[in-house]
């Protein structure tokens, strides 16, 4: 099985992909607590691709901060794909960026149930304009590895819709 690209590459590919078409990120996130965030901005340079960062760990708050409808989040709850797209569209809005990242899971190592274990992560990309991308992963390990796989998988999705 081949390795998967190091985080350092997934952000330069990622850097190199907005900054060639004059592109603002944004992430919204709730299980990764800020890491997609924190992992661009380790990279000197961010400043000129890297808008903002929004953590909404509450549901209160991707209602409030992202416009996440309150009767989406009853339906289908915090962790589903529809929450995670509407994540990544009210990041688009809140923030003005062009691309969207958004992330909405369960690390664990409580929470889980029998459909939605620990480790199941939703993802969100949306590009002003163009379309918005959903997408499930379901991730073994402790709390920091799931949080860190979520983290790559992310980036690494949106580098691979910013190529297409």
């Amino acid at each position: 099985m081949p390795s998967s690209p190091s985080l350092e590459t997934v952000i330069a590919q990622l850097a190199e992909r907005l900054l060639a078409d004059h592109l603002w990120l944004a992430t919204a996130e709730s299980c990764t607590g800020g890491g997609i965030a924190t992992a661009c901005t380790e990279v000197a340079g961010s400043s000129g691709w890297f808008a903002a960062g929004i953590v909404t760990y509450t549901e209160i708050m991707k209602q409030r901060l992202l416009g996440v409808d309150a009767a989406l989040l009853a339906q289908h709850g915090a962790v589903s794909e529809p929450v995670a797209r509407a994540m990544a569209e009210g990041a688009l809005t809140a923030t003005g960026a062009d691309f969207a990242v958004s992330v909405t899971g369960i690390a664990g190592p409580g929470g889980g149930e029998v459909l939605q274990p620990v480790g199941t992560v939703w993802f969100g990309w949306a590009q002003r304009g163009v379309h918005t991308e959903t997408a499930v992963e379901r991730f073994d390990g402790t709390r920091a590895a799931i949080r860190f796989q979520a983290v790559l998988r992310s980036l690494s999705g949106a580098v691979g819709l910013l190529q297409s």
